[in-house]
């Protein structure tokens, strides 16, 4: 990447970052956001990720698989684990981008995983609005 490549990335990376900080730290009294319900969304996703991972790590080696670009490859235990952490990732936070596949059983848990996804921003949503109606 050029120079110019690298300080376009930045500027756009420390733009979306200060304007994240902004949003958190402005606003009066009684603003919308939560920083205790932004803290353990955060904490939720990232143990549902982890967790995931690890089942689709440990699937890995009873034969249920993540096929990568459509063929199926050996990879060390550490690249099997890499790819069941990003697996997981894009699977919670997407609806996956279709570079690394499950296959067998592994369908079902990445159904289920995809379903918690779209499920828990929902559920902290009802949260946030039953807090405001409380108060």
């Amino acid at each position: 990447m050029t120079i110019v490549s690298w300080l376009l990335v930045s500027g756009v990376s420390i733009t979306m970052v200060g304007s994240v900080v902004y949003f958190i730290k402005s606003g009066n009294n009684e603003r919308n956001f939560s920083m205790d319900i932004f803290y353990t969304l955060l904490v939720v996703y990232i143990i549902v990720i982890l967790g995931f991972a690890l089942i689709y790590f440990v699937l890995s080696f009873h034969r249920v698989v993540l096929v990568e670009g459509g063929e199926l490859r050996q990879v060390s235990v550490t690249g099997s684990l890499m790819h069941s952490a990003y697996f997981s990732g894009v699977t919670m936070l997407t609806i996956g981008y279709g570079d690394i596949t499950p296959v067998g059983f592994g369908r079902l848990i990445a159904l289920i995983q995809a379903l918690i996804g779209y499920i828990l921003p929902t559920a902290f949503v009802i949260r946030i609005v039953q807090n405001k109606q409380d108060d």
